[in-house]
């Protein structure tokens, strides 16, 4: 069986998503966060949703362990430890509300508020007094109860950093570190629940050369840049995520 039968995939779509995956490991490697949100728009154009979240969730957590190497000693443990219980917390939330709310008005809400504090943050907008016990462990309430009702709980965790003006290679181990233990718990209970099975790994293994190239890559975009250039392309893509979501929203809607 070759490669294309198991994507079931023509020629020109599989190199679409390969373009993809490329184009998102690179961001990843750049901002520690963006992989999903970048597959997701791409992806989208080609596979059903029911096929893209749990090939998404292997090439994530796949894509944390490449990351390793370049993000280890730059982590803030205290920092993702109290966001992750948060998340662990309000993710249940969000799984409950979405019975009662509508997740695309939700969503596109969410879009709407980010695009708004993105272009605060531009302005110069910063506030340290949240940068601390209690901000994080409400902005991991708030990233979970998002990510069970829309799948954007990584964006609030993201304006957080970026509003307590943390040094950007923190901000992008942590991002990076915190994302991995989440995709990890995800994975684990997508197995158990079938979503994730033998057929979507085998999908995933065409793929898995790619991520260490495009972290490889983002990594050495990241050194090279400005603090002030990282904030910067962060913030759009803040944006530019959240303009495609609202698009694909309102198409829906």
């Amino acid at each position: 069986m070759d490669i294309l039968s198991y994507f079931q995939l023509n020629f020109i779509e599989f190199v679409f998503v390969v373009i993809v995956v490329f184009i998102a490991s690179i961001i990843r490697g750049f901002n520690g966060f963006g992989f999903s949100a970048t597959c997701i728009s791409g992806f989208s154009f080609i596979l059903p949703a029911i096929e893209i979240v749990p090939i998404i969730l292997i090439l994530e957590v796949l894509i944390s362990i490449f990351m390793i190497p370049y993000i280890w000693k730059k982590i803030d443990w205290n920092f993702v430890l109290k966001i992750l219980i948060g998340i662990l917390l309000g993710s249940p939330v969000g799984l409950f509300l979405l019975k009662y709310l509508d997740s695309e008005i939700t969503h596109l809400s969410v879009c709407i508020i980010i695009i708004f504090f993105s272009f605060l943050l531009m302005q110069g907008y910063s506030n340290q007094n949240i940068n601390n016990n209690s901000g994080k462990f409400f902005t991991g309430i708030i990233s979970g109860t998002l990510n069970g009702l829309t799948t954007l709980g990584g964006m609030p965790v993201a304006l957080f950093l970026l509003v307590t003006n943390i040094q950007p290679a923190i901000i992008r181990a942590s991002l990076a570190a915190l994302f991995f233990l989440t995709d990890i718990y995800a994975f684990i209970l997508s197995f158990f629940a079938n979503i994730v099975d033998m057929t979507t790994i085998y999908r995933t293994i065409p793929l898995v050369i790619i991520l260490p190239i495009g972290v490889f890559i983002g990594d050495k975009f990241f050194i090279k840049s400005k603090e002030e250039t990282y904030r910067k392309v962060v913030f759009y893509f803040l944006i530019i995520v959240s303009i495609i979501g609202i698009i694909r929203i309102m198409n829906v809607i």
